[in-house]
């Protein structure tokens, strides 16, 4: 009898927490990908699909806390067009597997790009919807065979999401906002693992061009999170030879950081990210790494 009870509480440990293993303020899904501070801002905020020039298609790879068991493991693949000379589109498919929970999820994409009457200025608005799938890996449970809550977890049916993101732009500056995961905004699921952003602003500012030898980018973001703090983040993204080589370092308030560097080579650029864990948690779960492919498309094609 104790060995049902104490299977019954560990499942549903597993079912309710963001396997948060040996992490104090923070879970893997409220940490987002580096590639969406500057060179993907589209996963992030829909209001970017089809902002730059080109058919961009991203794919993302991460590995989180490597030193631990049933670590957290994303994948990401994202596409974002101009279609017309004011709408873009794109899409986004992401999964995410931590411990015995693993989630999908698939997002189709509409932004508006309406230019002001000041040169380079326009307001940008974008919605997502899709749908997320959560399952539980009934393999890796050590528990009664054929568990009936692990099933009855396994039947929930997919679930509609969404995003939406508005930016305004000029040569130099950026200002954006988000509200991701809308089924969240609008209605609380209790059963719904997943504890991530509930809403995004930040601003960047450009310094130097892509002609110059050297152009910087600093900015500031501040994410909203549910059940923990809030997280700020700050830094800036440098860009040497015409683009053919970036850097970019970002403090966040978590008391992490965020490096990478990035190459590109005609139609492609291809990104590293290393981001540290808390200072007494870094010889315990190790860092993240992750790895970003970039394609530009269809450029010599656009306006």
């Amino acid at each position: 009898m104790i060995k049902f009870i104490l299977q019954k509480v560990l499942l549903m440990v597993l079912m309710i927490g963001c396997v948060c293993i040996g992490m104090q303020q923070t879970c893997a899904q409220i940490r987002p990908l580096g590639t969406q501070y500057y060179e993907n801002q589209y996963i992030s905020n829909p209001a970017f699909a089809g902002m730059d020039e080109g058919m961009n298609i991203n794919m993302s790879y991460r590995n989180q806390w490597r030193a631990i068991p049933g670590s957290p493991v994303t994948m990401a693949v994202s596409g974002d067009y101009r279609v017309l000379d004011k709408v873009g589109v794109g899409f986004n498919v992401y999964n995410d597997k931590a411990g015995l929970i693993g989630r999908t999820r698939v997002m189709g994409t509409y932004a508006y790009h309406l230019p002001l009457n000041l040169d380079n200025t326009a307001l940008h608005f974008g919605i997502s919807l899709g749908a997320m799938k959560e399952r539980l890996d009934e393999q890796s449970i050590i528990a009664t065979p054929d568990d009936i809550a692990a099933a009855k977890y396994n039947q929930r049916k997919s679930y509609v999401d969404g995003d939406f993101g508005m930016a305004y732009t000029t040569e130099r500056l950026t200002l954006q906002g988000a509200l991701p995961n809308l089924k969240k905004f609008f209605k609380k699921d209790q059963m719904n693992t997943v504890d991530g952003s509930t809403y995004l602003v930040a601003m960047s500012y450009k310094i130097g061009t892509t002609l110059d030898v050297v152009s910087i980018e600093p900015k500031i973001s501040f994410r909203g999170a549910k059940d923990i703090d809030n997280i700020w983040d700050i830094g800036t993204n440098l860009k040497m030879q015409n683009n053919l080589i970036s850097f970019l370092g970002m403090y966040h308030s978590d008391k992490s950081s965020t490096f990478g560097v990035g190459l590109n080579y005609e139609n492609f650029f291809i990104q590293g990210f290393y981001t540290s864990q808390l200072a007494g948690e870094r010889q315990r779960t190790g860092g993240d790494f992750e790895i970003n492919l970039k394609i530009n498309l269809l450029k010599d094609q656009r306006r």
